[in-house]
């Protein structure tokens, strides 16, 4: 499993740690009796005949309370984690709108928070063919991730994040969000995990984390390269051009 690089992915990394090691336990407790039955209860002679049970009520007792209490115990874990990662997060020190749009993605950094853009207007990023955007972030703030579709369903994923949030069309962008706190300085990678079209290998994007001073350092060579508006670029790439020509930005 990767290393976690946010606060909230420690809490996911935990989950499925511990999954893995009940689902090991449980795996080599079933093998075992598997392989003891067979051992047992074996024919010993080409005459003879093993005993045919057909209903045994302890056993059978068991075996439908058990998984049920299996389910029950992964259940509990689970929303206490996403508990954890949804609910126990603090206040946004930034606020990114991320649209998947079939085939790439645009990053627009938010105005307001603890962190403010150059000149307080939204600055972008967006990916073209074959040169995949990147997705800059200050290292221990937390990003609030709100993520809209023109389109169809894709799925905005990091692997590094443990955590991934499928993008809906249609859905408030308020409503379809979620937070992390980058806490590792490094490159990452993250893609579509939702398959959405013919060139759904082709939607990845690069991360990286970085220090305060070379994220401000970031937002001002958006500025530069004129990659200003004043809302989010919400509609893809046809919605990039036109308001980039009527806003000041640029393709």
């Amino acid at each position: 499993m990767p290393d976690p690089a946010t606060v909230e992915g420690h809490h996911i990394f935990l989950l499925w740690r511990w999954a893995w090691v009940a689902a090991l336990a449980t795996g080599a407790v079933v093998w075992g009796l598997i392989f003891y039955v067979i051992f047992r209860y074996r024919r010993r002679s080409d005459d003879e005949v093993p005993v045919q049970t057909r209903y045994n009520l302890p056993l059978e007792i068991f075996y439908t309370i058990a998984p049920i209490i299996m389910v029950v115990v992964f259940f509990v874990h689970t929303e206490r984690t996403q508990n954890l990662i949804r609910e126990d997060v603090p206040p946004a020190n930034l606020t990114i709108y991320v649209v998947g749009q079939q085939w790439t993605w645009t990053f627009n950094y938010m105005p307001g928070g603890d962190i403010k853009t150059t000149g307080n207007q939204v600055l972008y990023s967006v990916g073209e063919a074959g040169n995949p955007p990147t997705l800059v972030l200050p290292v221990n703030r937390t990003v609030e991730f709100k993520l809209h579709s023109p389109d169809v369903i894709h799925d905005f994923g990091v692997p590094g994040f443990l955590e991934k949030e499928d993008v809906i069309p249609g859905m408030v962008k308020d409503d379809n969000h979620f937070s992390v706190t980058p806490n590792v300085i490094g490159d990452y990678r993250g893609k579509c995990y939702e398959l959405c079209g013919v060139y759904h290998s082709r939607m990845l994007f690069n991360v990286k984390i970085v220090s305060d001073a070379d994220f401000q350092t970031y937002l001002q060579q958006l500025q530069v390269q004129g990659n200003v508006s004043d809302q989010p670029l919400l509609g893809g790439i046809t919605s990039q051009t036109q308001a980039g020509v009527s806003q000041g930005g640029s393709e």
